[in-house]
């Protein structure tokens, strides 16, 4: 008996199907630990990106970056981190480098990039800049990597402090659809939890699933996602309380399981 409560224990989410929204080494990373605690992860990547109007700007900036030409390369979403990776950007041991919030350090982490700052609290572009000026008294050679619709916030603050910045564009956000099954699992409550990472993920939870059911727990990494997804339009069930991958799965552990639904209902 006490042999069979420790297991449930161990696999708080037993039962329970969860929408994990972006693929590669880091959706299948998300996809082990959900396994690890029970739940049947359904990956079903929304977004991706497309490549930059100015590719010849990106590879010269990606040229140069590993050539050792910046101190420090900023990373604001998981999606450069796809990116650097499609282009197997190099990025040398004397560059240091800065990651928005706990989901891009975990993709970088991912695919074998390391992490030299993630902001202690404020995981926004304001925040990352603030940090990093406190870091760096003395200008510094900086390499900011964004999409094509991100605010230049980092890159103002930054040059505003003095540093030497280079703002380039690595991508444009795509939505990216769902499958049929995917569409009704989520529509009927098959899944019983989706987890949101980014504003973008938000926005694309809300195009392609007009139709969430009220059990269905929408988990939010943080406070600042959780924003950006009821701007959407989404409801939020939970918020990590740490912005991480296991914050976020345990967030949605503290709720009981919805339905149990048929494995092989159609």
């Amino acid at each position: 008996m006490n042999r069979e409560l420790h297991a449930e224990a161990a696999k708080p989410l037993k039962g329970w199907r969860v929408l994990v929204p972006r693929g590669g080494p880091w959706g299948d990373s998300v996809a082990a630990t959900l396994r690890a605690q029970g739940a049947v992860p359904v990956i079903a990547p929304l977004i991706n990106f497309a490549p930059s109007t100015d590719q010849a700007t990106l590879e010269a900036a990606l040229a140069d970056l590993a050539a050792g030409a910046f101190d420090w390369v900023t990373l604001t979403s998981a999606t450069t981190v796809d990116v650097l990776y499609a282009y197997r950007a190099v990025i040398p041991a004397s560059t240091r480098v800065a990651a928005v919030g706990e989901t891009t350090a975990a993709a970088l982490t991912a695919v074998g990039y390391r992490v030299d700052l993630v902001p202690d609290e404020d995981n926004s572009a304001a925040g990352m800049a603030a940090q990093m000026i406190e870091l760096e008294p003395q200008p510094r050679r900086i390499l900011t990597l964004r999409s094509e619709i991100a605010k230049p916030v980092l890159t103002r603050r930054l040059t505003e402090a003095g540093h030497d910045v280079r703002s380039v564009v690595a991508y444009r956000t795509v939505g990216v659809p769902v499958t049929e099954r995917i569409a009704h699992d989520v529509a009927s409550g098959r899944i019983n939890a989706i987890l949101v990472t980014s504003g973008s993920v938000a926005e694309q939870v809300h195009l392609q699933f007009p139709e969430i059911p009220e059990a269905t727990i929408v988990a939010a990494i943080g406070p600042r996602t959780a924003k950006d997804a009821r701007k959407a339009g989404l409801g939020v069930s939970a918020v990590a309380r740490e912005q991480t991958i296991e914050g976020l799965i345990a967030a949605v552990s503290r709720f009981p399981l919805p339905h149990a639904a048929d494995e092989f209902a159609v």
